[in-house]
């Protein structure tokens, strides 16, 4: 199990997001954000935006995806 923030992967906080792969982490950032906007918060919102808009430019998305899985690899175990 590994440990990533929300601003790690490109958002406004600190909030804790584990999983044992980075797609668990992604996906775990993917419904952080939609939670958080759809209550209210607006400070996520641009990171929400470019989440969604992250894979209609799939070279850039697949750069984003690779470096997130290289940043997730790097860490230590929790």
């Amino acid at each position: 199990m590994k440990t990533m923030t929300c601003r790690q992967l490109g958002g406004p906080c600190d909030y804790q997001l584990r999983g044992e792969t980075a797609d668990e982490v992604i996906k775990a950032q993917d419904r952080h954000l939609k939670e958080i906007v759809a209550g209210g918060d607006e400070t996520h919102a641009s990171a929400l935006k470019a989440m969604k808009g992250r894979w209609k430019n799939p070279i850039a998305g697949f750069g984003w995806y690779r470096t997130a899985k290289r940043d997730f690899a790097a860490l230590p175990e929790d």
